[in-house]
């Protein structure tokens, strides 16, 4: 046996080990902790077909996660909003999700405690694009914008937005993102608040222009726009399959970077697979140049995100998130190929 070999199996062996360890009842939670077992016989993933999702389409169609599962079956369920692959996870018919910050958090309240945060995902690659005679944010008073849906990612975005302006008469819509670029070419809807491609649709195929990149929101222009969360109670049946899964997750992410041409084409190719429809290179490129592929879920952002929940009155008041994150699996398979670990910035903290 190889050296590399021996001391993957040992990482693998010490990663379960530690996983079993920390796995404890979330934040208020009286449930029984499940027993640790050996690497699940299938493990049920969901992600959107979304650029925003690309390590996760990577993932899949390039067999990064096949390859460390080994003889664990992986099924894959696509899903196009938040509050739908969350009902999945609650109704235990999906182990792990790629999914958007905010719906993250809802996840985490919805299910006491029981969906955790294990990754990042993508940062960044959300934009409010509007007709190009909207010049100002204050010209959004009386218009209608659109956002995926209700308390997603970017409706909450909006919404702080409005709140904060203290615009008028702005009429927020949901809808689903290719009937939103339906709607802005009809001139039913002003403008949106969109994640990749889909604010770089509108821009280069329906003549919208960007008003505001929600990079400049946050410091450093940094912010989660896709993470990954896991039942706690799969997390701590099968801590291997679950350090598996964030292992191709990582290869998968390297891959992209040091092949950005076939990750584009990977990515492109799955969603006219799944949509029906290709993206314009154009689209493409400017969708990939907008995002950031990390495993880091910048942790330190969440409790902005939580309280701006409560400013655009999505609810009342801002989430306890101890407890939220349990980033071990992420860490010991990062720092098993050499990489720094991932900070939870008191995430973790029961």
């Amino acid at each position: 046996m190889s050296t590399s070999r021996t001391l993957r199996l040992l990482a693998a062996a010490t990663a379960a080990l530690a996983l079993a360890a920390g796995c404890t009842r979330a934040g208020g939670s009286d449930a029984p902790v499940a027993q640790t077992q050996g690497p699940a016989p299938e493990v049920r993933l969901g992600y959107f077909p979304n650029v925003t999702h690309a390590p996760a389409i990577i993932g899949q169609k390039k067999d990064f996660y096949a390859k460390e599962l080994g003889a664990t079956k992986l099924a894959v369920t696509t899903f196009n909003a938040g509050p739908e692959e969350i009902n999945a996870l609650l109704g235990k018919s999906l182990d792990i999700g790629f999914i958007g910050s905010g719906p993250a958090i809802n996840g985490f309240t919805k299910s006491e405690g029981t969906l955790q945060l294990i990754s990042g995902a993508v940062s960044g690659g959300a934009q409010l694009v509007t007709k190009p005679e909207i010049t100002s944010i204050d010209q959004l008073a009386g218009r209608n914008i659109a956002t995926p849906s209700l308390g997603n990612t970017q409706d909450v975005a909006l919404k702080k937005l409005v709140k904060d302006k203290g615009l008028q008469n702005v009429k927020i819509t949901n809808m689903d993102n290719p009937k939103t670029f339906d709607a802005f070419r009809r001139g039913d809807v002003d403008g949106a608040w969109l994640p990749e491609p889909w604010s770089s649709r509108l821009v280069l195929d329906a003549g919208a222009k960007v008003l505001l990149d929600e990079k400049t929101l946050w410091p450093g222009g940094r912010f989660p726009t896709t993470v990954i969360i896991v039942r706690q109670e799969f997390l701590q049946q099968y801590p291997q399959t679950v350090q598996a899964i964030l292992r191709g997750h990582i290869n998968a992410i390297d891959w992209a970077k040091a092949n950005e041409a076939d990750a584009k084409k990977v990515v492109n190719d799955t969603l006219k697979e799944l949509t029906g429809n290709a993206l314009s290179q154009p689209v493409l490129d400017s969708s990939f140049k907008a995002i950031e592929l990390t495993t880091d879920p910048i942790s330190s952002t969440f409790p902005q995100l939580a309280q701006d929940s409560v400013t655009a009155g999505i609810v009342k008041s801002a989430v306890e998130l101890k407890g939220f994150a349990d980033l071990t699996a992420l860490n010991t398979a990062l720092q098993a190929t050499g990489k720094p670990a991932v900070d939870a910035a008191g995430l973790d903290k029961k």
